[in-house]
Parts: structure tokens; sequence; C-alpha cells
């Protein structure tokens, strides 16, 4: 799911998302309620006529912010006021606000109000954000009222006690989905796997089961092969504007001075618009002179790379050869320690 923080999946037009074969993209209710605020919203007639997208929307309620914004938010036992990032007003956003924020926006998958601790924390802090996630998560199912899709959303930080007991009590609650939440919040690779590990089994196997903020594009089937089917990440878009593409076998910096004359495409066999059409050659030049186009071409590419690769994953599950793939990509597939790894929550 391409992610739009802000009403807009970076440099991207809803048209070109479609022809991407996008199914859903991702707002963010803190966001959306500063910038443009709810009056606008309400008056356009919802976001979906305000961005001019017709197909899903799926809202994040903030809860992430709750990690991100740590130095200038207060946790309460009823939600988190924040001091706005743009001009130090306060904020408030408990369960009912959440929902209500997100009722006008109109989205098609609510997501619960949840605190997301950071990273190393201590148990007994933990063990609070879980109880206050779940009380959250309960207050946010009764306080919403129309046919929308509400999603649960499991913390439980690196213990995996807490993480089962997060799980299973979100399930005695019901929703329509699950996310796994706090495993982008600058912990080691291994403990993001093993917190996906230790909540998946505890978690309906009908019911979408969504890691939030994830991943690179090994990360993401190997979180398939974990029970994982939905994921968001701003990372195509991202590392992007740095002049770096996809491809099956890792990273390809075309910005780099070695493509000034390579008529190639960036990938080679690769369909998109931009590999079709342009060469390394064409595209190095246009992010060296600083041209959007250069950054448009490299987002379609990057966006296209990973919705072919969600869609590749499907055609394996559904032709039984799943483990197959995923041997085989990851055989091939390289991703550097460059700093172009990390996790991808916000655009």
């Amino acid at each position: 799911m391409p992610v739009g923080t802000q009403g807009s999946v970076k440099t991207m037009s809803p048209e070109e998302l479609t022809r991407l074969g996008t199914q859903v993209i991702l707002g963010n209710t803190y966001h959306l309620n500063l910038r443009p605020g709810m009056e606008v919203i309400r008056k356009v007639g919802g976001l979906h006529r305000f961005i001019g997208w017709q197909d899903p929307i799926l809202t994040d309620s903030g809860g992430f912010q709750v990690f991100s914004l740590a130095k200038t938010r207060t946790v309460h036992e009823h939600g988190v006021e924040f001091q706005s990032h743009l001009d130090g007003a306060s904020c408030f956003l408990g369960p009912k606000e959440v929902m209500q924020i997100q009722a006008t926006l109109g989205s098609d998958i609510w997501m619960v109000l949840d605190e997301c601790p950071p990273w190393p924390c201590e148990e007994t802090k933990v063990q609070e954000a879980v109880e206050r996630s779940i009380r959250w998560a309960k207050e946010c199912k009764e306080a919403k009222l129309n046919p929308s899709l509400l999603f649960g959303i499991v913390q439980g930080g690196s213990y995996d006690a807490l993480r089962r007991e997060c799980a299973e009590r979100l399930v005695e609650i019901g929703f329509d989905g699950y996310a796994i939440g706090g495993v982008s919040v600058g912990e080691p690779e291994a403990e993001m796997f093993k917190a996906i590990e230790a909540t998946v089994p505890y978690l309906p196997s009908d019911k979408p089961r969504y890691a939030m903020g994830l991943g690179t594009p090994r990360q993401m089937v190997e979180m398939v092969a974990r029970g994982i089917d939905m994921f968001d990440c701003v990372l195509p878009t991202r590392v992007a504007r740095n002049g770096v593409a996809y491809t099956k076998t890792g990273y390809l910096h075309v910005s780099a001075g070695r493509y000034k004359d390579d008529p190639q495409p960036m990938e080679d066999g690769c369909a998109c618009y931009a590999c079709k059409n342009f060469s390394r050659a064409y595209i190095r030049h246009l992010l060296n002179v600083n041209e959007i186009l250069g950054l448009r071409l490299v987002s379609w590419h990057n966006l296209h790379f990973y919705l072919e690769l969600m869609r590749q994953i499907r055609a394996a599950i559904q032709a039984g050869n799943f483990d197959r793939f995923c041997q085989d990509f990851t055989a091939h597939y390289r991703e550097p320690n460059d700093g172009l790894n990390g996790h991808g929550k916000s655009s």
C-alpha cells in the first residue's frame, strides 16, 4: 500500500497510481487533521473526493506519532495531547476523536488509536502501553458507527508474552483485521522478525494481518512467509528521492557517475513506464540537474517494483510454489548496508 501521509503519494498522481495497479493507499489521521483540517475535508466531501482517489484508503490513527513525536506529546489515560509540530498548538487525540476524524475523512479501513512504545523499553512501560492500547481499541470499536473496516493493533515491544496477550485480547474484542505495530521503531531486524513471529500465531487466519510501516522487498517476502498479508512503506518514494531504484538483484544508484552514458533502462525486462521509455543516462541527467521528472520516474519504477513483487507473491501462493519463489528471490536480492534499509513510517 503506497503511503500518502498528507493526502498524496509523493510525486505521483492518482491516475498514475491506478495505472500501476495500486489497490489501497494510506493517509494519516494526525497529519490530515492538522492540514488541511477536518473542516476543509468535510466541505469538499471527504478524503476520496479531496485527493481524487476512488479506490480504498486506509487511515492510520496517529498512534505512530505517539512514538515519533515523543518530545512534543503527553500520554494520558484517555488519549494523547500533542503540541503541533507546525505551530505548537495543542491537539488532543483520544479514541472518540480518532474515530470522528476518520469518519470525516471517509476512509475505508480505519485503525484504532494505540500507544507505540520506543525500542528499547523496559517491560513495565510496555505493559502499560499494551493495557492502554487494548482499552483504547475497545473504546474505538464502541465509538465507530459506520460500516468501514476497523483494524486492531497489536503492541508488546520485544516481549513475546505481551505480544501474545495483546493479540489474544484484541481478538476477543473482535476486529475486521489485525495490525502488528511497534515494529518500525529502530530495533534490529532480528527483533522485528521475532515480534512478527510472536504475534502471528495468535491472530485469526481468516482476517487480514498487516505489518505496519514495513518493509524492504526482502523483508516483505520473508514476512509473507511468516503469515503477513498487508504492508505499507514509504521506502519506494523515499529512496527514489536519493536517486536509488529497486531491482530484482538489489539497489541501483542511478545517479552514480558510471551511468552517465548508459543506454540501458533502470532494470532490464521491467514493464514500468520509466524503464520502457527512458535510459539510465537520461534519468541520471534529470536527477543531477534537479528536474522533478527524475524523481517521478524513479518513484514510478520503485512503486511498480513493489506492487509487481506482491503480484508475483500472490501468483506463487496460488500456484503452490511460494517456498521456491521465496528461496529464489532471497538468493538473488542483495541489500547493501548503506543507510537505505531503514523502516518506512512517514513519507
